[in-house]
């Protein structure tokens, strides 16, 4: 997801200076409260997905439990913000995310088929079904053992896309939102002047 994340915000950037430029005043940085809410809610994803040392000796059941933290902070930073253009869209992305990853014991499922289409099969092939699959957030599940497998990380990216990354539902809002803010600098497009 975060990759997706940079990719919408760093669009909607691009898109929003040019939409300012085309309106002629300058691009601004949206005006977010309680940002200090992303730090604390990014913190324990960023401590247990990325950091080498952390990420593979941290039980399954604390990932899972700071995974469903990291979203309920974000989703408290959303009701703080609640007024800023775009930020309705990515609470969505957030809320299905959140139900999704609650509803299997705190992890986003992953289908064999579509973390086939991610990795070579030799990398594939060291995983069973219902562990952790890599060092981030998803579990390796079948979709008929998924609850709300519609809700999990089962859309990939075109085949020639460089960079292959399976996707959920509600990280296509959260990318939609993201990008929607960027490009509107957080307020209503007919008063983004």
């Amino acid at each position: 997801m975060s990759m997706i994340l940079l990719v919408a915000l760093l669009a909607g950037l691009l898109a929003g200076i040019v939409l300012a430029l085309l309106q002629k005043h300058v691009w601004q940085v949206p005006s977010l409260r309680f940002l200090w809410l992303v730090v604390i809610g990014f913190l324990p994803q960023a401590v247990i997905f990325y950091l080498p040392p952390t990420h593979s000796g941290i039980p399954d059941q604390v990932v899972g439990s700071s995974l469903i933290f990291s979203q309920v902070v974000l989703l408290v930073f959303c009701w703080f913000n609640r007024r800023v253009a775009g930020i309705w869209i990515l609470a969505c992305g957030l809320v299905l995310n959140l139900m999704v990853i609650a509803a299997n014991s705190g992890f986003m499922p992953i289908s064999p088929q579509t973390a086939s289409h991610v990795v070579p099969a030799t990398v594939l092939a060291k995983y069973q079904i219902g562990s952790r699959f890599g060092t981030g957030k998803d579990i390796l599940l079948l979709a008929e053992n998924t609850r709300l497998v519609w809700l999990s990380d089962q859309f990939l990216p075109p085949a020639w896309f460089p960079y292959q990354v399976a996707f959920s539902l509600g990280d296509i809002l959260i990318a939609a939102g993201a990008f929607w803010l960027m490009l509107t600098q957080g307020k209503p497009l007919r008063s983004a002047k």
